[in-house]
């Protein structure tokens, strides 16, 4: 199951930015954990791929996970920006999950790392 997005842009041809909303129902938060819900790392990386794919990397799949920092818990009920590259050279997907604040603007990075791709 998908987040609710709100926005995407795509400011370069190598890179894309989406706006999304954590609804509570989504199923990642059933039982990820029972007193407080929170999106599952595995969620997160398959979102990235979801979003990249089509626009940044329609040849290309997964291959590894080069490095994953998760900083701060993503609620049900947060706004976020993910951001995602693309670096074609070294086949990498860089991205970031950014909080947003309550005026729209970019807050504190929740997650960040780096995806291996491969043809």
């Amino acid at each position: 199951m998908k987040p609710i997005e709100i926005h995407h842009e795509q400011p370069a041809p190598n890179e894309v930015i989406v706006q999304l909303y954590l609804d509570p129902n989504l199923d990642w938060f059933r039982g990820h954990f029972p007193i407080q819900p929170l999106l599952p790392g595995v969620a997160q990386i398959d979102w990235v791929m979801h979003y990249a794919q089509p626009l940044l990397t329609p040849d290309w799949s997964f291959s590894s996970i080069e490095m994953v920092k998760f900083q701060r818990p993503l609620l049900p009920g947060n706004k976020l920006l993910l951001n995602i590259k693309w670096d074609e050279k070294k086949h990498l997907l860089v991205f970031h999950y950014d909080l947003e604040t309550q005026n729209g603007n970019e807050g504190q990075t929740a997650s960040q790392g780096k995806i291996k791709l491969c043809r």
